[in-house]
C-alpha cells in the first residue's frame, strides 16, 4: 500500500529502527539466558524484542520454567541494558535524513515501549536528539505495546488523527500496537522473522522511495505544522 501524502503526523519507534541499539540488546539478553542454561537465537529473540523491560522479564521466567522471577529478571536486563547503551549506539543508515526531511513539514514524535531514560540514551549515543521535541516511554502510558496505548498517546500528543498518521516500526509488538491505534504502519524489520503485518515495507531507512515520499509529505489538510511545541495545529478557516 502507498504510503500518504497528506498525514496528520509521523510517530517512530527507537531501538532498532532508529538507532542501532539491537545488538545490545541481544548480548544483554543472551547473557541472561546462558545465565540460566539456554542458548539464545532467533527463536529466543523473537519472545522478548519489542517488548518492555517488564514483559520481557516475565517472558524469559515463562521460557526458563521459573515462574515469578520475571521482577528479577527484568531488573537483570534493565543493568545489562544500561551498560550496553553507556557504550553508545549509532543511529541505523537513514535514519538522520529521514527524519530531517520530515521535521517541520509535519509533526513527528518517538514512541518507545523502553523506559524514558534508555529512549533518552539511544537518541543521544546517535546524535538525534535535537530532531525529536516528543519523546515518549512505557511509563507514559498504562498499557505499553502491543497494546495501542502509545501510538494513540503520540497522537493525542502532536494534535493528530490516528487514522490519519504514519507509524515506523521494526518489530511484531510495536506493528500490533501500530496496528492497533489505527495508524498506517510501515514496517522495517529489524531481525528476520515472521513476516510483519505492515501497509509498507522497507528493508532500510535509507530507501529512497521514503526519502522521496518525506520530501512530499504535506499536513493534512486544515492542519499547519512546525509551531514551536511541534504539534499540528488547525489553519484559518478559508
Amino acid at each position: 500500500m502507498p504510503l500518504p501524502i497528506d498525514v496528520d503526523a509521523v510517530v517512530f519507534d527507537c531501538d532498532g529502527l532508529l538507532v542501532d541499539t539491537e545488538p545490545g540488546w541481544t548480548r544483554a539478553e543472551t547473557a541472561i539466558f546462558a545465565e540460566h542454561g539456554f542458548s539464545f537465537g532467533v527463536a529466543e529473540k523473537e519472545i522478548v524484542i519489542g517488548r518492555t523491560l517488564d514483559a520481557a522479564g516475565t517472558a524469559m521466567a515463562d521460557y526458563f520454567g521459573r515462574p515469578g522471577e520475571g521482577p528479577r529478571l527484568a531488573a537483570r536486563l534493565r543493568d545489562l541494558v544500561a551498560g550496553e547503551l553507556a557504550a553508545g549506539a549509532p543511529a541505523l543508515p537513514g535514519a538522520r535524513a529521514l527524519v530531517e526531511a520530515l521535521r517541520g513539514r509535519v509533526p513527528i514524535a518517538v514512541a518507545s515501549n523502553s523506559p524514558r531514560s534508555f529512549v533518552a540514551a539511544a537518541l543521544a549515543s546517535a546524535g538525534l536528539t535535537d530532531l525529536f521535541a516528543h519523546v515518549l516511554g512505557a511509563e507514559d502510558v498504562g498499557n505499553p505495546k502491543p497494546a495501542p496505548d502509545l501510538y494513540l498517546a503520540a497522537c493525542a500528543t502532536l494534535g493528530a488523527g490516528p487514522a490519519r498518521s504514519v507509524a515506523f516500526e521494526d518489530s511484531r509488538t510495536g506493528v500490533g500496537s501500530a496496528r492497533a491505534a489505527g495508524l498506517h504502519v510501515v514496517g522495517v524489520p529489524s531481525l528476520p522473522g515472521p513476516p510483519l503485518d505492515v501497509d509498507s515495507l522497507f528493508t532500510t531507512l535509507a530507501d529512497p522511495a521514503l526519502a522521496a515520499w518525506a520530501r512530499a509529505a504535506r499536513p493534512t489538510a486544515g492542519l499547519v505544522s512546525g509551531g514551536s511545541d511541534g504539534r499540528a495545529h488547525r489553519g484559518p478557516e478559508s
